[in-house]
């Protein structure tokens, strides 16, 4: 029997594995193949695996992986990108959660006539989102941080509440009888979550600051620690109350991934890659549990709950939850559309279902299991499965930014260009160095940028810019000619190493930027306005200085005064570019049509203000 389930575990886990290499090439995301290979396994396929297969191991296996992949995705979330995003957050995980277990709850009822205790359980398994199926869409897709963030937080937290929900609603309303206990349920058991969660991060933390490591073990080290304090937190948090592991392991998550802690990088990497594994291993065992039976069994009633929840509740929930001027008409459309369900509801839906046919309750079993399972496949395919369609048909994906070369200036000149928000695609022609770029968090792929396929591989045409800052000016010219020539790039940079190739680039009308004028002129702002250059070398760190054109008609009209008091604290506006001249304004002066705003403070302020006035979409 071993031998057998160890042999099915480690031939998911190949197919698993190859699902993800794949999705990567195909830019799609992973879960839809996961979830296809997993039916073609089960019952409804060769039958490979079945409920059988891992027996009783299943829950505590499926229960491990979900706390590592809810750790990893809270490990991510900071206070500074929730900061940002607080009142779209907050609008989701409460009076959104809320409305999307009511809403379900209603449309179960309604469609599919069953109790409202069954009713309410289907509802509360359905909030979650979840990182299983969130953190595998921006794998292959990039958007605003804003609104990336907005999803991850809310997967995070809403798994939180529909694991607890759940529990509560099933024990209190399903088998008690007693709905005036679930407040109380609700919150002893996130109370307990999140106790046991910040007490052993906290262990964990004092345990990597205060004690001496030796440097070449060090990363090994904070890599493991972080390991245990997720399978301690789960673990604890189970042992003093069912289902509150979730919330103990989320919490953990957010207070470690908030900390000083040294070998940040290293920790983050080992926790994508365990990611990875556990949400192939989850998702393909899951995927093999779905009864097709149970799912067409539920009739047109089914396929109606799916259109309520995903049509009507859900743009609704966001509707009433973001309703923020920095998200743009096709973002929030773009929220609306994109909310698929992940292991959280498969997997607690499972065990409520075994215990309903254990009471004698399989009509009740069988509506459960398969609308929750019908959901959670209809959302993978449509949602996730073309959510890069989605996002690109409305626009969301921000254009790139391409840069050829992947040396030092080039890190430089991406990590600034990441601080401000930009989409930027890094391209080397040495493995080595697209390697490096990777592991530290860049955007970056192999590939000869003189080339015209490798640029038009990488969709040079639709591109904001392209940028190239190798060390030959040959090479930098070859790039910037094709940009302009072949793919009508209008924004082409170029670095010249040889002050006389200058004029060469400027001919084709590329902004060259001459390296020893750029290092002469940073030479004599040191010597002559030091203060100033300091604040300049820091931008796109603690504060920045971003330029936009005036079309947004609320600000025509409006004198500098009135737009000081509207942007926010810790950014002014600078300077004024208006028929080819600049100048520093006065605070009665009113802005017009087509004007060049430069606004000057804090990075997150001047963002603040880049937003309210001057939307991308």
């Amino acid at each position: 029997m071993s031998t057998a389930v160890l042999t099915v575990t480690a031939i998911i886990l190949a197919l698993g594995i190859a699902a993800q290499v794949l999705a990567k090439r195909l830019k799609v995301p992973s879960v839809l193949f996961l979830i296809l290979i997993g039916v073609s396994l089960g019952p409804s396929g060769i039958g490979f695996v079945t409920p059988d297969t891992f027996g009783a191991g299943l829950s505590t296996v499926v229960g491990l992986s979900v706390a590592i992949i809810v750790f990893d995705g809270a490990f991510q979330l900071h206070r500074e990108q929730l900061r940002r995003t607080q009142k779209a957050v907050i609008g989701l995980t409460t009076v959104g959660a809320l409305a999307m277990l009511l809403g379900t709850a209603l449309a179960v009822r309604v469609f599919l006539d069953t109790s409202w205790g069954l009713s309410l359980l289907v509802g509360s398994l359905l909030i979650a989102t979840g990182p299983t199926v969130i953190t595998p869409i921006f794998e292959v897709i990039t958007v605003r941080e804003h609104l990336e963030t907005t999803f991850e937080a809310e997967g995070i937290f809403n798994d939180v509440t529909a694991a607890i929900l759940s529990i509560v609603i099933f024990e209190t309303v399903v088998v008690e009888s007693a709905p005036t206990e679930i407040p109380f349920g609700f919150l002893q058991r996130l109370g307990v979550g999140v106790l046991v969660g910040v007490g052993i991060a906290v262990a964990m933390w004092l345990f990597l600051t205060r004690v001496k490591i030796s440097a070449s073990d060090a990363p090994r080290v904070a890599r493991l620690t972080v390991l245990s304090a997720v399978i301690l937190a789960y673990g604890l948090s189970e042992a003093v109350l069912a289902e509150t592991g979730v919330a103990a392991v989320a919490a953990a998550g957010l207070v470690l991934g908030n900390a000083e802690l040294a070998h940040r990088e290293s920790i983050h990497q080992f926790n994508r890659d365990l990611t990875l594994v556990v949400l192939a291993i989850v998702f393909i065992s899951l995927a093999a549990l779905i009864d097709f039976g149970a799912l067409l069994g539920l009739g047109v009633g089914g396929l109606a709950v799916v259109a309520v929840v995903t049509l009507v509740i859900r743009p609704i929930v966001v509707f009433l939850s973001t309703q923020d001027p920095q998200f743009t008409r096709n973002e929030t459309l773009f929220l609306s559309l994109v909310g698929p369900r992940g292991i959280i509801p498969a997997s607690i839906a499972t065990l409520f279902a075994i215990e309903l046919q254990g009471a004698g309750q399989s009509g009740a079993a069988q509506i459960l299991a398969g609308t929750v399972f019908l959901v959670i496949f209809v959302t993978i395919v449509l949602q996730a499965g073309l959510a890069r369609q989605i996002a690109t048909i409305l626009g969301v994906i921000p254009m790139p930014t391409i840069l050829i070369g992947g040396g030092r200036v080039g890190r430089m000149l991406a990590e600034r260009l990441q601080n401000r928000g930009e989409n930027v695609l890094l391209i080397d022609a040495d493995q080595t160095v697209v390697d490096q770029l990777q592991r530290d968090g860049f955007t970056a792929q192999q590939g000869d940028g003189t080339e015209a396929e490798v640029l038009r591989s990488v969709n040079a045409e639709r591109a904001t810019r392209v940028i190239a800052v190798t060390r030959d000016d040959n090479t930098n010219l070859l790039v910037a000619q094709l940009a302009r020539t072949k793919f009508d790039v209008d924004d082409v940079y170029a670095r010249v190493n040889d002050p006389e190739n200058v004029e060469t680039f400027e001919a084709l009308d590329v902004t060259a930027i001459d390296a020893t004028r750029a290092t002469a002129w940073s030479i004599d702002n040191e010597i002559e306005r030091p203060e100033l250059a300091h604040w300049m070398n820091a931008l796109g760190n603690d504060h920045d200085v971003q330029q936009i054109e005036l079309t947004a008609d609320d600000l025509v009209g409006q004198t500098i005064r009135e737009v000081n008091a509207e942007i926010p604290d810790g950014c002014i506006v600078a300077v004024i570019g208006r028929d080819g001249e600049t100048h520093v304004p006065s605070a009665d002066e009113s802005l017009q049509y087509g004007d060049t705003v430069t606004f000057l403070g804090q990075r997150s302020a001047v963002s603040g203000a880049v937003r309210r006035f001057h939307p991308r979409n």
